[in-house]
Formats: structure tokens, C-alpha cells, sequence
């Protein structure tokens, strides 16, 4: 059998090898032509999986090393036999971890503790349960939004338009489909407090550009709507601005290719089961209070610093990316 798989993905060369044909290929690069004999493809977010790709090619599986999976049709991909599986929960403590370090960032710069703070979140799943936990910890109010979940369970979320109206600060944690482009526009921002601070590190449509930038709120974004493309105006505004890296922790990309190695070894009888990449400790969570964070999470992770570097070189989008220092996940 053959797989075709993403060069950029971390710690997957030579784990596959002995069991299938492996193709590594830029993931901008994978074209109908390359998926046409392969029976997989390990992806991540730069390879749009639909028709176009995947018409006439015997792909009966597609693992993408990502928590999103708005660049795969999955619509298409169930109508024509293709399993698509996620790694989704994979990097949830290294978003976490960037938003505890955006919260520590404000918090110096602003001059404000997190008791005299009212923190919305949009989306409580993987990510966004953990913001809640840790942010009720570090001493916010938290309010949340989630409509799907409290559709199904009657846990006590609130509307989105009253998580905004309260909010000093409002951070979304939500995947991108049709409930959820553009979901904060205009008319969520003008219900916004003059002084709040809306933070992304979603998926950049999520957000309306164009009416963040006139609405006049403060905003620390890692997400862009049209990356790698960034709106000059917006990056300049922005009070911390991040090349869509939240969740690039070593442990978050050690579990992605985990999990994306373990639904190829369940579909085709690999014997991969519980493989974990050698190079990469797993983190141990733990609690971590308020002074704690402030105190390190400079050392670990310096925000500030990425954000000048975006401001400077928004050109190279990409190539921050791509050749991103993992951080370690410490809490």
C-alpha cells in the first residue's frame, strides 16, 4: 500500500516505512496526480482534501494531524468511502498555554489582576474547558458560550450576545463551519465594553477582520482571516499578534502524529498500537496559580517577542511557521 504524507509533519519518518510506500511531499504540493495510487494521506491544514484532489484515486483514508478540519469536504469524503479522522484535543494545553500567556502579557501591560476581570469563552471544548479551569483558578469570573453543548446538556452556557455585553475580555475556541464564520462581526462587537479585549486562537474566520479593526476594541490574535495574507491594519492594531502557532507545543505535535499514526494502524492493521514519538517526554499537567504563571511563563514562552517579530517581518508568515522552536508544555 502507499501513503502520501506532509513533509512538515514532526516525528513521522520512518515509523510508517516498514508496514507501506510512504511518499513525503510539501503539503501545498500534494496534487490529484500523487493522491491518484495512494491508499492514505496525512495531512495537515495545507492541503485542501475535496473533489478536485481525491476524484478517481483509491484514498480510502485521510488523517489529518490537526485539531480543524475545514480544509477537508467531509461531506464528499463520506459519500465516496474516505474515513477522516482528526487529531482534535491534540495541542489543547499548548493553546492554553499561549492564552495564559496573552492573559500575563495584558495583565502587565494593562495593569489589572484577574479579579477585577470578566473572561468570556467561546467554545468549551478540548481548548476551551482547560481556559475555563485554569482561568477560574487564576481568580476571572468566567462566563461561557457554547451552544451546541448546552443544546445537548443543559450545563448553564450562556448566549453568545450576553457573554459579550459582560466580558472584559472574550476569547474564542471554536472549530470553523457554517455556525461559526464570522460569528463575531459588527453587531457582536458594538454590544462589546469600550476597553474589552477580544483574543483568537481559532481559526482566523471566525473573526470579521474588517469589523474588529473598526469597532476600535483591542485584540491579541494568532489567527488571520486570509493567511498567510495578513491585513496590514489589523497586524498593526493588534496588542499582540501571533503567526497562528498556539498550539505549537512539542507535546501537542507528538500527539497529533500519534494520533494520526494510531487511526492508520486501527484502519490497516499496523502494529503501531500506543506509539508515541521517542524524541518528544509527554507533558505532565498540573495546576499552576496566578504569580506562578506571571513569574514564568517568559522564560518558557516569550509572546511579547513573537509579536514584534510578526510586526516586523509579516512576510514571513509561512516561514514562522514552518520552522517553528517547538515550546514544552510545563503546566
Amino acid at each position: 500500500m502507499k501513503i502520501i504524507a506532509d513533509s512538515a509533519i514532526p516525528f513521522l519518518r520512518g515509523v510508517l516505512e516498514p508496514f507501506a510506500e510512504v511518499e513525503y511531499l510539501p503539503g501545498t504540493a500534494i496534487s490529484a496526480a500523487d493522491a491518484h495510487d495512494a491508499d492514505a494521506l496525512v495531512i495537515r491544514t495545507r492541503t485542501r482534501c475535496d473533489e478536485a484532489l481525491l476524484a478517481g484515486s483509491r484514498v480510502r483514508m485521510i488523517a489529518t494531524a490537526t485539531i480543524g478540519f475545514d480544509h477537508i469536504d467531509r461531506a464528499w469524503c463520506a459519500e465516496h468511502g474516505i474515513e477522516v479522522t482528526t487529531a482534535a484535543g491534540c495541542n489543547a494545553r499548548g493553546v492554553l498555554q499561549w492564552v495564559g500567556a496573552a492573559l500575563a502579557h495584558l495583565a502587565r501591560t494593562q495593569g489589572w489582576e484577574p479579579a477585577e476581570r470578566t473572561l468570556g469563552i467561546v467554545g468549551v471544548g478540548h481548548v476551551g474547558s482547560l481556559v475555563r479551569e485554569y482561568a477560574a483558578a487564576w481568580g476571572f469570573r468566567v462566563i461561557c458560550c457554547d451552544p451546541p453543548r448546552e443544546e445537548r446538556e443543559h450545563c448553564g452556557f450562556r448566549p453568545l450576545e450576553e457573554v459579550a455585553g459582560e466580558a472584559d475580555i472574550l476569547t474564542f475556541h471554536t472549530p470553523l463551519d457554517d455556525t461559526t464564520r464570522h460569528m463575531a462581526g459588527r453587531q457582536l462587537f458594538a454590544r462589546m465594553k469600550p476597553g474589552a479585549v477580544v483574543i483568537n486562537s481559532s481559526r482566523g474566520e471566525v473573526v470579521d477582520g474588517d469589523a474588529l479593526l473598526a469597532s476600535g476594541l483591542d485584540c491579541a490574535l494568532d489567527v488571520w482571516e486570509h493567511e498567510p495574507h495578513l491585513d496590514p491594519a489589523l497586524l498593526a492594531h493588534a496588542l499582540l499578534a501571533t503567526p497562528h502557532i498556539a498550539g505549537y507545543s512539542e507535546q501537542g505535535k507528538a500527539n497529533a502524529t500519534a494520533m494520526s499514526v494510531a487511526s492508520l494502524a486501527r484502519r490497516f492493521g499496523f502494529p503501531l498500537e500506543g506509539w508515541y514519538p521517542p524524541e518528544a517526554a509527554p507533558a505532565t499537567p498540573r495546576p499552576i496559580g496566578w504569580q506562578e504563571l506571571c513569574a514564568t511563563i517568559g522564560k518558557a514562552y516569550d509572546i511579547g517577542a513573537e509579536s514584534r517579530r510578526l510586526k516586523e517581518r509579516p512576510g514571513d508568515f509561512e516561514s514562522m511557521r514552518d520552522h517553528y522552536a517547538y515550546r514544552r508544555e510545563y503546566f
